[in-house]
């Protein structure tokens, strides 16, 4: 009988230390969620979310520029922006940038594809207040007219 309410007692105090360490671990994890963004620091900040290139024709310019401000007060550092596809292809400078300057972040969409284009490139940067920041892209690539009506061959004709 000893056992039995010694093996009970040590049961119930090892399910209350389990809810213990439960409690505290879901409470730690809410305090660091609602963090508010440092004051200090760099800052990202984009002209533009959205490039919408509208309708384009096949084989146009699929170039457009992304204007970065370093709205912070320490260099902002890019330290990496990747397309979400081969076919769009993000350039941006590693050099950092100083507050209170810019950069452009060009991206170049591949229109030898027909269709919609809706794409994301990804800013990887050490930025307090966005360290990923999503930028996009989208529009429509209309296929090119073909030349219009075919030309005679100089062959015979039928009256």
């Amino acid at each position: 009988m000893k056992n039995f309410v010694l093996s009970l007692s040590l049961l119930i105090m090892a399910v209350v230390g389990v809810n213990g360490v439960y409690a505290q671990t879901t409470s730690k994890i809410t305090v660091e969620e609602t963090k508010e963004v440092p004051k200090d620091g760099p800052k990202i900040t984009v002209d533009k979310e959205v490039h919408d290139y509208g309708t384009i024709e096949q084989g146009a310019n699929g170039v457009c520029v992304f204007t970065v401000t370093n709205t912070g007060n320490a260099p902002l550092i890019i330290s990496t922006c990747k397309g979400s596809c081969g076919c769009t292809v993000p350039q941006c400078s590693k050099e950092p940038i100083a507050p209170g300057a810019t950069t452009e972040i060009s991206v170049k969409y591949d229109t030898k594809r027909v269709g919609p284009i809706s794409k994301n490139v990804k800013i990887n940067s050490n930025a307090v207040n966005e360290p990923v920041k999503v930028i996009r892209i989208k529009g429509k690539v209309n296929a090119k007219p073909t030349g219009g009506a075919p030309t005679s061959t100089g062959g015979p004709t039928v009256n």
